[in-house]
Order: C-alpha cells, then sequence, then structure tokens
C-alpha cells in the first residue's frame, strides 16, 4: 500500500490545476495574478534554492516584506521539502543573530536594506548565498528567479517531515524553534476549510502579516485548499479595508483590526453586506468589541483560539451559537482539556492549565528535546501555558496566560527577553515587564522598574536603548520607577498585583 504524501503544497495543487486561469490574487494597487502564474514563479524559486545545492530539510530563512512574491518563496518551499523559516521585519541584529545561528540556514532571503548587517552575521560560509528581495518584487534574488525553469514537481513528505520551522521566545527569554510538520499544517488546514466552510466563491481580504501562523497558515491555507481567491494588502489600514470589504465574503484579522475599523465610523450593514464571517484571532477580542461590531453590521465575530506550536485548536461555530469571551469548541480531531497543577482532569467550569492533542500540535522544539519532554505529558497532550475552562456546552474560554505573554497588536511579546536587557542596563537593579490594556493595540507593554538611585535612569534613556537592541513591538510604551517589586512569601514577583496596579495607565 503506497504511503501517502503530505507534501501540503501537493494538496494545493489540486487547486493550482481546477483553477488555473482564474485570479488567485490582487493586491492593493490591481496587480493581479492568476493561480497558473503564482504556480510559475514558485516553481521557478523552487529550482533556482535546488540549483544552490538546497537539500529538502534545509532552512530557508526569509525576512522580508510581504508581496506576491514572498507568497512565492513559501510556496517553492513546500514544493521542494525545504524548512520554511520566516523573521519578522522588525527584529534587531542581535535577534537575527540568535536566529541565524540557532536554525542555521541554508540560503537566506532578505530586505536590500538588511542585506549587509545578514552577510556579516551570517560568515563567510553563507554571504554568498544572501540574496535581496523587496516589496516590489526588487532585488537580485528575483534576477535570478528569472532565469530559472518554470515547471516543478513536487518532493514527496512524510508525515514528520518538516515544513517551517517558527520562533517563540519563552519565558527564559531564549526563543525557541518550533517544528511545524506538513501534515501539522494539511490536517488543521483541512479542519478549518470545513469548519468555515470555505469554497472558491470566496474571496478572502487579506491584511495579515505572513511572518506567523494567522496570516501565512491559516489565511493563505483556506484559499488554496479550497480554490477561493484573495485581496492582498502589504499591511492593514483600515481605510483600504473598509474599500476592499464590498468585494469580499472572508476578513481574518487580530482584534485591534475591528476596533480601529469601528473608530472610523464607516463600518456598517451596507458596507458589510457580501462578508459572509468575520474571523479573528491571535489575542483575546473584548466582550465589547464583539457586541458594538454586532451592533453596527449585524456580523457576530467568530472567535478562535490558537497557538504557534498548534495552529488552530478551538473555534466559534460557523453555524450556530458564538459566545462573546469564548473561543468556542474543539475542532475536529483535536482534544482539548483542563487540568489541575498535578495534571488531573478539573470538573466542567473550573479554571486550570489548557492541554491540546491532535494532528495540528508540533512534533516539538528545535535542538530543545529536554523542553519538548517537558512541554509534553506522558500521554501526548501539550502543555500550552494557558489558563482556561470549558462550559456546559463545550465553549473553551481563556482566562489567563500562565506564561505572561503580553499580545500587542496580535503579536506575542515574552516579557523576560526584555527583563534580561533592561536589567543589562548600568543604572539598573531589575525590571518586570507587564502587558496593560491600551485600546488600539488590546495591549501595551509596560516596564517596572527598580533603578540602583532615583534619578540615575530616565524613562527616555531606557526606551532609546530598547530601540537599538529590540524590534519596534517590544519596546516599553512607559517605563515607571519604584523602590521595589512586589514579591510573594517565595520571593516571586507578583505580576497581577503590577497589572491591576498600572491597569488605566495608557487608557
Amino acid at each position: 500500500m503506497p504511503t501517502e504524501d503530505y507534501n501540503l503544497y501537493t494538496h494545493f495543487q489540486r487547486q493550482f490545476l481546477a483553477h488555473a486561469d482564474e485570479e488567485l490574487l490582487c493586491t492593493g494597487d490591481g496587480q493581479s495574478y492568476s493561480y497558473s502564474d503564482i504556480e510559475r514563479k514558485s516553481a521557478q524559486v523552487a529550482n533556482f534554492l535546488s540549483e544552490l545545492g538546497t537539500s529538502p530539510g534545509d532552512r530557508i530563512t526569509v525576512q522580508v516584506e510581504k508581496s506576491p512574491w514572498s507568497l512565492c518563496v513559501y510556496l517553492a518551499c513546500l514544493r521542494a521539502g525545504f524548512v520554511f523559516h520566516p523573521l519578522n521585519m522588525a527584529y534587531t541584529e542581535s535577534e537575527l543573530q540568535y536566529f541565524l545561528d540557532n536554525a542555521e540556514p541554508s540560503v537566506i532571503i532578505c530586505d536590500p536594506k538588511h542585506k549587509e548587517t545578514i552577510k556579516n552575521i551570517a560568515g563567510l560560509s553563507l554571504a554568498q548565498k544572501v540574496f535581496t528581495l523587496d516589496g516590489t518584487g526588487g532585488g537580485d534574488f528575483i534576477e535570478y528567479v528569472n532565469t530559472a525553469a518554470d515547471a516543478f514537481t513536487a518532493v514527496k513528505r512524510g508525515m514528520n517531515d518538516l515544513a517551517a520551522l517558527l520562533y517563540s521566545s519563552g519565558t527564559t527569554g531564549v526563543p525557541k524553534g518550533i517544528m511545524l510538520t506538513h501534515k501539522n499544517l494539511l490536517r488543521n488546514t483541512e479542519a478549518l476549510v470545513e469548519a468555515w466552510g470555505f469554497s472558491s466563491n470566496d474571496r478572502l481580504l487579506h491584511a495579515l502579516p505572513i511572518f506567523h501562523v494567522h496570516g501565512l497558515f491559516v489565511a493563505i491555507g483556506c484559499v488554496l485548499l479550497s480554490g477561493a481567491s484573495m485581496r492582498w494588502l502589504n499591511n492593514y489600514n483600515a481605510e483600504e479595508v473598509l474599500r476592499f470589504l464590498p468585494e469580499s465574503t472572508v476578513m481574518m484579522g487580530v482584534p485591534t483590526y475591528y476596533t480601529r475599523l469601528l473608530a472610523t465610523n464607516k463600518i456598517d450593514t451596507e458596507i458589510t453586506r457580501n462578508v459572509r464571517v468575520f474571523i479573528s484571532g491571535s489575542a483575546p477580542l473584548l466582550e465589547e468589541t464583539f457586541l458594538e461590531f454586532e451592533k453596527r453590521t449585524g456580523h457576530r465575530i467568530l472567535e478562535r483560539y490558537g497557538m504557534t506550536e498548534t495552529n488552530m485548536n478551538t473555534s466559534n461555530p460557523l453555524d450556530g451559537m458564538r459566545k462573546p469571551g469564548t473561543v468556542g469548541p474543539p475542532l475536529p480531531g483535536i482534544e482539548v482539556r483542563i487540568t489541575d497543577d498535578e495534571g488531573t482532569v478539573v470538573p466542567t467550569g473550573t479554571i486550570g492549565n489548557l492541554q491540546v492533542k491532535g494532528p495540528n500540535v508540533f512534533i516539538g522544539y528545535w535542538k530543545m528535546a529536554d523542553k519538548t519532554t517537558d512541554d509534553f505529558t506522558a500521554d501526548g497532550f501539550f502543555n500550552t501555558g494557558d489558563k482556561g475552562l470549558i462550559d456546559d456546552d463545550g465553549y473553551v474560554s481563556i482566562v489567563g496566560r500562565a506564561k505572561d505573554v503580553v499580545i500587542t497588536g496580535g503579536l506575542n511579546v515574552y516579557p523576560k527577553e526584555i527583563e534580561l536587557f533592561i536589567d543589562d542596563l548600568p543604572d539598573v537593579i531589575e525590571s518586570a515587564v507587564i502587558g496593560v490594556p491600551e485600546n488600539d493595540l488590546g495591549e501595551g507593554v509596560v516596564a517596572i522598574t527598580v533603578p540602583k538611585s532615583m534619578g540615575s535612569s530616565s524613562e527616555k534613556s531606557i526606551i532609546i536603548a530598547c530601540k537599538q537592541h529590540l524590534a519596534n513591538f517590544k519596546i516599553p510604551k512607559r517605563v515607571i520607577f519604584v523602590d521595589e517589586l512586589p514579591r510573594n512569601t517565595m520571593g516571586k514577583v507578583q505580576k497581577n498585583k503590577l497589572r491591576n496596579t498600572y491597569q488605566n495607565l495608557l487608557k
């Protein structure tokens, strides 16, 4: 009996063949690309990378602006069996150093303005395989790719072959490489297409970045597995979204997208009449946003829950009751349970540790076997680090984050990473980084800092120092100086007290 081919692109390819002459995506400025256009361009990328000597399983690091060509790079990696390693454009030199040292890519594709920095980081052995690609399709990478053949046979992939390597920092401050397989992505995408009713009649308004799960695997995957099309916006702009909503049937976004639409006072039933579903994720959706959006448009936003390690775990139903403040029941094939600290499943309605099991769950952390073992139970459940509960209807609610992750504008910020940097500054004894409510981004980063002496450091100087070494979305919006941090009897900083104290700081 033949072994199933799990290559995600092989499953996408059915739609590439069925809809060859139909539009796959159209950019905000009206550039249209058919399924066959993207199929040929991604084949050229796969051929060029293969001609460099890249082999299946090799990592391809990509730090570029969102564009149709960046989509082709992702698809080429799937086709050729390379491991796609996307990075946020906001990462600084010191952050990039860790990612490149750890991932050990065979090829790096970056924005032209970062080329010299990355070549210096990469070292002599890799410097000749650093190529440039900008948001308009310019750069030396495309010059080389355009000479390659435009046909490529997808490489067969098994269930445990890696498709992507994404990084998510942990409480230790050391980023963890999350190994996602072709099977993980395929099975999760199949579940989402069914759960959300995607078909070739859909048009997705795609305004998300594509360096993380939401915009890359969830949004693009649903389109390509169903034969749908996309309005492809390079970034989120509320006015642009309003312009293209009338032609769209689906929109995916982070809560910030919806609060910004409401703030325009232009969102209404008429402009959204063609949309069949609005989907929200990557951060908690406030009940007031849910209710106000329904009041203005008649649409009840569908909230779901996922994470880098698992893709999507739960979703409010397409047809049926969507409960504000919940992320819905588990998706088909996925088990979710709530346990106490000893691992015992708790009664319905009880808050505890949320654990997940299913074909969507990653196979482990890159080069961190011990950490992988720590985060999985003996019976194969992944400890998400989130606190949650399951109600009588089977709907999951996320009530807290054990790992103290700050989610700002849909992007994860891990406090320990920023604390380690601030604590290293000459005039600082220690710090505690928290997230507090912020109207636009959902949460804003705030650093509570104990200086060596009051007046020895300033809020401005700490923020400037952070800007030189950390990505923009990690920079504290405020730095507060205190004599000491609140601690419990075990000496642990009580961040819950800090969050309560400063909950109105950014409002």
